[in-house]
């Protein structure tokens, strides 16, 4: 089993650079199995997102193509799968990673508001940091 860095995911899906990209495609066609990172799945949102200016609907249709892999092997893939659901639903890919990997707590303590908005009614449930 190997883990690819993100910036060898961006080559593959961005295809910005050919010869990048073509090395990324081949060493996935020959890797009975990588592993995918909670981590680097989050960066790569990111560098999408920041850096590329691609938008989240075209984002998350990405990172389904790159789960759906055969090869692929995610962290934590149920985690990640509910994740995927929270970002579909307008979260920040981050905040919808937080919240899916945090299915044990009883609750996620936040000051971004639009978070809390977002997730009061989730299980378990944003709530805002108690005041003083």
């Amino acid at each position: 089993m190997v883990t690819l860095d993100t910036n060898v995911w961006v080559r593959y899906m961005t295809n910005d650079d050919e010869l990048q990209a073509r090395r990324a495609m081949m060493l996935l066609e020959r890797s009975e199995a990588v592993f995918l990172p909670k981590t680097v799945l989050l960066e790569l949102e990111w560098v999408l997102r920041a850096a590329y200016r691609i938008k989240p609907v075209d984002i998350h249709r990405s990172l389904l193509h790159v789960l759906g892999l055969p090869m692929v092997i995610a962290e934590c893939a149920g985690q990640i799968a509910v994740a995927l659901e929270f970002y579909d639903r307008g979260y920040d890919f981050a905040d919808a990673l937080h919240l899916a990997s945090s299915d044990t707590v009883q609750a996620v303590y936040t000051f971004d508001e639009q978070f809390v908005r977002k997730g009061k009614h989730e299980s378990p449930p944003v709530k805002i940091m108690p005041g003083k």
